[in-house]
């Protein structure tokens, strides 16, 4: 069954309707027609699902059958990672969406190769919200993760927030992330990642995120892209939590 998105502040059961762009992608390219079957989500975990009743142009309406809501998965895992080059960081949010992530955190570190100005940034930070939400109407996914405006490092670590904090690192001395993620206790609520650029991140990086309570986790003896390490964390803590 297709899936669409309706945002929360326009989220009513009694006349659920899909305007803009999801109205239009419903209508135009998806063709769909009165008696057609579909169900919509507001990325807060509410979903419905129902049939068509009416489409004009670019907006469609939506009689409910039936209703929920998705229970809120935990602990909340967020990402924070260096931009990548290319378009490796629309599949970094695409999997990470799919992997049940909360929250992911584009990040302009020391050895970052990808050099954005804030008016970029904004408009990358959008490009990559769509791209979470293409994912969960893909996947099944009610909760849509938020992607953040990008960020430096140094900024991140100052609203770093609260629960378990992990930084992937090549240096000696860090710990198997598969032992670091079992001493956590089953009702820790947060966990954060932290991953860097394909040149790891600067020794000072390093020393201001373990001062923020990062812990350094080694991924193992393979020296991992940055998409796969993130996906490897993700996944693990999933596992672990699971």
């Amino acid at each position: 069954m297709d899936r669409f998105y309706i945002s929360p502040d326009c989220w009513s059961p009694d006349d659920l309707r899909l305007t803009g762009e999801e109205g239009h992608h419903a209508v135009r390219v998806m063709r769909k027609k009165p008696g057609d079957r579909i169900e919509v989500f507001d990325g807060k975990g509410r979903w419905a699902r129902g049939v068509v009743s009416a489409c004009e142009r670019s907006e469609l309406s939506l009689t409910c059958e039936e209703e929920g809501s998705s229970a809120a998965v935990s602990p909340q895992v967020n990402l924070a990672v260096a931009i990548p080059k290319g378009k490796t960081m629309d599949l970094i949010v695409q999997k990470a969406v799919e992997l049940g992530v909360n929250g992911i955190q584009p990040l302009a570190t020391r050895n970052t190769v990808v050099k954005i100005s804030p008016k970029e940034g904004a408009e990358k930070s959008q490009k990559w919200q769509r791209v979470a939400l293409e994912a969960c109407k893909q996947c099944g996914q009610n909760d849509l993760p938020s992607v953040a405006p990008v960020a430096s490092l140094e900024t991140f670590l100052q609203n770093s927030g609260d629960g378990a904090r992990v930084i992937a690192s090549l240096a000696p001395g860090a710990v198997p992330v598969r032992d670091h993620l079992e001493s956590l206790p089953v009702t820790c609520s947060q966990v954060s990642f932290l991953v860097g650029p394909e040149g790891d991140f600067t020794s000072d990086e390093i020393a201001a995120a373990t001062d923020r309570g990062f812990r350094p986790v080694t991924l193992g003896d393979i020296v991992l892209r940055v998409e796969t390490a993130c996906m490897f964390l993700v996944s693990a803590a999933r596992y672990r939590f699971s």
